[in-house]
């Protein structure tokens, strides 16, 4: 039960602690807040396409077998699993895929990980700003199956398999990662070992997301540990995800923003 109200605690600390970007004293600060706003007004009418699977997944009556390498869903915990349920459930909202672009699209964007496919929606987000390959890792080989683009995507590579095993074989084929968005297990060991191994392969340009920095303590306790690590610069938290760059001019800094 209190698994389940934590996030709801949270977010009433959250709510108290916001800032809008009339409270932002540094303006590159408020420049990024502002341009976040003007990115999403502009893409008001892309990737609607993205939106209609959504739509088809959310009306399938399919039951999978989900294989669960982390802290499970609090929604649906039983190992057969309803696409539509999953879809509702277990994906980022249209609002927060745009945010992950947004940022996405801050760095040189050549090399993108998403760790936790889940049904491919932000997936196929993060492949539209990305200029070179995006790779994104899923568990499950069933929610692999239908995440899968039948076409188009085409510098979407889909990694199926356990993450712990996957990751550190892919991230040895490569030099470097500019935006990566870890969104899977959802543990607070999890989130911090592959953080870790990610960060391993950034430069000053790289900025990592973190999904549900609040969706229980011990994914409160690695987000409070990661944005104090000596790598970051600056931490955003929106709540249902946290932004960390590695170069940011000044003093070390964090904000909790409105969105």
């Amino acid at each position: 039960m209190l698994n389940k109200v934590y996030p709801l605690l949270s977010f009433l600390t959250y709510w108290l602690k916001r800032e809008d970007k009339y409270s932002l004293q540094s303006p590159l600060l408020f420049n990024t807040y502002q341009d976040l706003f003007s990115f999403i007004k502009a893409r008001k009418e892309e990737d609607l396409d993205i939106e209609a699977f959504r739509k088809h997944l959310l009306s399938s009556d399919e039951i999978i077998d989900v294989e669960d390498f982390g802290a499970g869903s609090k929604s649906v915990s039983t190992p057969k699993r309803r696409v539509s349920d999953i879809t509702k459930f277990s994906t980022s909202n249209r609002k927060f895929a745009h945010l992950y672009q947004f940022f996405c699209s801050l760095t040189p964007a050549e090399t993108v990980l998403e760790l936790g496919t889940c049904m491919g929606i932000t997936s196929r987000y993060l492949a539209r700003v990305t200029l070179g390959k995006l790779y994104t890792f899923e568990g499950s080989e069933e929610i692999a199956r239908i995440a899968q683009p039948v076409q188009g995507f085409d510098n979407l590579i889909l990694v199926a398999g356990e993450l712990s095993q996957t990751l550190p074989y892919t991230l040895a084929t490569l030099d470097k990662i500019d935006f990566a968005l870890i969104d899977a297990t959802h543990t607070y060991e999890g989130t911090l070992k592959y953080f870790e191994q990610i960060l391993i392969k950034t430069d000053n340009k790289s900025i990592i997301a973190i999904g549900d920095i609040h969706w229980s303590r011990g994914m409160e306790k690695a987000w409070k540990e990661i944005k104090n690590k000596p790598d970051v610069k600056l931490s955003l938290d929106f709540y249902e995800c946290g932004i960390v760059f590695l170069d940011y001019p000044g003093e070390k800094a964090e904000y909790i923003l409105d969105f």
